[in-house]
């Protein structure tokens, strides 16, 4: 007997559709591991909006990686002065710091791996704002 082709094979097999059901997809941060995701996410289950701290990574990786004239250019302008608004990028830094608190040990020492080379990216590139150390709140009176 004549060796059948894999696609005929193939063919007779009957199509199993699976019905899955949608899951809410986060949004995550690039090269943290599962464990450090899962740890936001249960924070931000109990303190704060879900995804927040995503949307607050990626505006602090655009501020870091963006246009020179957005670190060149004061700020005030943008700002309404209203404390947790999302207008002053100040406030991304701020509220990543916050969950860098409240996060554990090894988690936490992930994302400040993380923020912390965003910062001095930052730094490196806009020369007029001035950090003496690193744990410093500098981006408060200077963004």
């Amino acid at each position: 007997m004549p060796r059948r082709r894999p696609s005929a094979l193939r063919a007779e097999i009957p199509v199993r559709r699976q019905h899955r059901q949608h899951r809410l997809r986060y949004a995550t941060i690039d090269r943290l591991s599962g464990s450090c995701t899962a740890d936001i996410r249960r924070l931000e289950l109990s303190r704060h909006l879900p995804e927040s701290t995503a949307e607050a990574f990626s505006q602090w990786k655009a501020l870091a990686y963006g246009p020179l004239r957005l670190l060149a250019e004061p700020f005030p302008a943008q700002a309404c002065g209203i404390p947790g608004c999302w207008c002053c990028p100040g406030y991304f830094r701020d509220h990543l710091e916050e969950v860098l608190h409240g996060l554990p040990r090894k988690s936490a020492r992930e994302l400040r791996a993380l923020v912390r080379s965003l910062d001095r990216t930052i730094l490196d590139r806009a020369r007029i704002l001035r950090a003496n150390h690193p744990d410093e709140t500098w981006w408060r009176g200077q963004l």
